[in-house]
């Protein structure tokens, strides 16, 4: 597998800021991603960073004017409130009924905001000048040799790693919900004469089946001949049989689940009909290719009714700079994840029209989404809340396959924002801690952030940042299309230092992607 190749831009201080409107309060730190696994990113933004596109980005915490906390839902766990049913029954009606509610969404859109990299002229705005050819590694061969020039010239190096330092949030989740499973059948064995009457079964005819199983069956049928909401382009659609008779029925004195609302039969006269579509962001691939334009002008149409854009800051260029553009590298699932993981356009189809787009990147832990744009036409649906919980439904989905995906990030969490504080509503969601990296209830955190707006959530005064940078020397870098550890490259480097740049770029990231990921020199 490739490594991922980063240029870093270093700090930015001092720039607007899209939440509190503060001219020169924004403070991040971020690089360009020209490529990257998904492993890469994972850890990365259990971090603390996001990306925009293919620039990666991460608030100064303790310095920024408004301070965003990375959040994530326990998507396993989730359990829909009261408005967010109103929501997804609001969808019901319309599809099934008509029915149209005019009524005011009681929740912010669930569209993340991305003031932090499109309102600064750095370093969104200017592309990076740096070649393919530059971005490319020599053969690995070659990269060996000089990996271990430390070990020829007679310098000191440690022959084996420190343990590998495991990101806080990896977290395998033990869950026991699993698809319903079937046994083999037990056909009759051939051969067998028919008994005498009134000397049991008669072998030669079907077996006698339970009422219980036979309404179970009809139901099922009935289930995927109506089934309108279906994810096209993987195995995990809403027409699986197995989802379908999990998800139908709630338990008994059970609330319901998203599922409950989402996968439910519909008349025959239904007057619309709602299709998501899991679509890969490449234009090799022939729904995305084929869908471009009129996404594009539904992105337009958005960004200019909701975000106040102009035509030119919202054109096609922009819009696949922004939302096209990705450094994840798509990967197969080992683990029979047919999507793969990598970055995906989640496409709401109503009656044959694209009426909202879902920007997801499905990682190793979790679905992250990165941006929702929609027809304000249908803001009556509240698309964004909508958008979200089917989100949540499809990241359990995705669970039963990949048992260690199990989160559902929602980007920043800002409460400093009032407008932004809508996601906390998502229960049960943790924050990441800025100083520790370990993930706290957001319960827990809400009383700090009452009283400062920048808190370190994890409470054990002697914690640390078990990723933190051990040893600078081992940073990877992309010399001259050479891959070497940093302490072989400050040997050959000409001019002045820049140990302090790579040390601020280490201490970001950590040690484990800095030892994974090449930084490029020039």
């Amino acid at each position: 597998m490739a490594a991922a190749v980063v240029e870093y831009k270093g700090w930015k201080e001092g720039y607007r800021c899209g939440y509190c409107a503060s001219e020169r309060g924004k403070v991040s730190a971020g690089m360009w991603a020209h490529s990257m696994t998904v492993q890469d990113y994972q850890d990365l933004i259990d971090r603390g960073w996001r990306r925009c596109g293919k620039y990666v980005y991460k608030p100064i915490m303790n310095q920024t004017c408004c301070p965003q906390y990375t959040i994530r839902c326990q998507a396993l766990h989730f359990q829909a409130s009261k408005s967010h049913k109103k929501v997804l029954k609001k969808m019901l009606k319309f599809i099934s009924k008509g029915d149209v509610s005019k009524a005011a969404s009681e929740e912010e859109p669930m569209d993340s905001h991305v003031e932090d990299a499109i309102t600064c002229d750095f370093p969104y705005k200017a592309e990076s000048h740096v070649s393919q050819s530059e971005l490319t590694p020599l053969s690995v061969d070659h990269a060996e040799r000089v990996e271990n020039e430390d070990e020829d010239t007679g310098e000191t190096k440690e022959e084996v790693n420190e343990h590998k330092v495991e990101s806080g949030s990896r977290q395998i989740c033990a869950d026991n919900d699993t698809l319903l499973t079937r046994g083999p059948a037990h056909s009759a064995k051939i051969g067998h004469a028919p008994p005498k009457p009134g000397k049991g079964a008669d072998l030669s005819k079907p077996p006698c089946r339970k009422a219980k199983d036979i309404r179970k069956e009809r139901k099922l049928q009935k289930l995927l001949r109506k089934q309108p909401c279906t994810i096209e382009g993987s195995q995990f659609q809403a027409g699986d049989p197995g989802f379908l008779l999990q998800n139908s029925k709630s338990k008994p004195n059970q609330p319901k689940t998203i599922e409950d609302f989402v996968f439910v039969s519909l008349p025959d006269d239904a007057p619309h009909k709602l299709e998501v579509r899991l679509v890969p962001v490449s234009f090799e691939d022939p729904q995305f290719k084929s869908s471009f334009s009129q996404s594009a002008s539904l992105f337009a149409k958005y960004q200019m009714a909701i975000h106040k854009d102009t035509p030119a800051d919202c054109g096609e260029h922009e819009f696949t700079r922004f939302l096209c553009d990705s450094p994840l590298e798509a990967e197969d699932g080992p683990n029979g994840l047919e999507c793969g993981y990598g970055s995906f356009h989640q496409q709401y189809w109503l009656d044959g029209k694209i009426i909202a787009v879902g920007v997801i990147d499905i990682l190793p832990y979790c679905v992250s989404s990165v941006y929702l744009y929609y027809d304000p036409d249908y803001s009556f649906l509240s698309l964004g809340v909508y958008s979200a919980l089917r989100e949540i439904a499809f990241t359990r989905q995705l669970h039963e396959k990949a048992p260690d995906l199990c989160f559902y990030y929602m980007g920043f969490y800002i409460h400093s924002c009032p407008k932004m504080r809508y996601k906390g509503q998502y229960r049960p969601s943790d924050l990441l801690c800025p100083e520790t990296y370990v993930w706290t209830p957001i319960e827990r955190c809400l009383p700090l952030l009452e009283q400062s707006k920048y808190c370190r959530f994890n409470q054990d005064a002697t914690a640390v940042d078990e990723g933190r940078i051990k040893e600078l020397g081992r940073v990877r870098v992309l010399h001259k299309r050479i891959v070497m550890p940093y302490s072989v490259y400050k040997k050959r480097r000409k001019g002045p230092s820049d140990e302090a740049s790579v040390q601020q770029y280490a201490s970001l990231v950590g040690q484990t992607c800095s030892e994974r990921m090449l930084l490029f020199r020039s």
